[in-house]
């Protein structure tokens, strides 16, 4: 298949197929007569691993070691829990700072009494 055909059945971006390819987490692909790229079934598995482990806000360097995990069946997948648990632990904590923030947002609003602006408590909360 084709990038754009790539591109369509996995849902990423053609310039970011281009861009994992010269990161090295996708490999380069083998190239028609004419030059443009051609990809196998594998090559779109890869590309939708990668995908759906940057939907769960893995970062690239953790993505590398998981593919490179991932063509050793037979070891162990403790680095992997790791990977996991330390991803799991920041999306904890971005959501306690985000309902921390839905606080302060909650209590700025239900605070304001839509006067004028001298009087606004979200002007006045904000300018602390």
């Amino acid at each position: 298949m084709q990038i754009g055909d790539l591109s369509r059945e996995t849902g990423v971006n053609i310039e970011t197929i281009r861009y994992y390819e010269r990161i090295g987490v996708l490999p380069k692909p083998g190239r028609q007569m004419n030059g443009r790229r051609t990809y196998a079934e594998q090559d779109a598995g890869r590309l939708g691993f990668i995908r759906h482990a940057r939907d769960l806000g893995f970062e690239l360097a953790d993505i590398r070691t998981l593919l490179a995990l991932q063509e050793q069946p037979e070891a162990s997948c403790e680095a992997a829990s790791r990977i996991a648990q330390a991803q799991l632990e920041a999306v904890e904590s971005r959501i306690a700072k985000l309902q921390n923030l839905q606080a302060e947002l909650s209590r700025m609003v239900s605070e304001c009494r839509k006067g004028v602006v001298a009087q606004c408590r979200v002007i006045e909360a904000l300018a602390r």
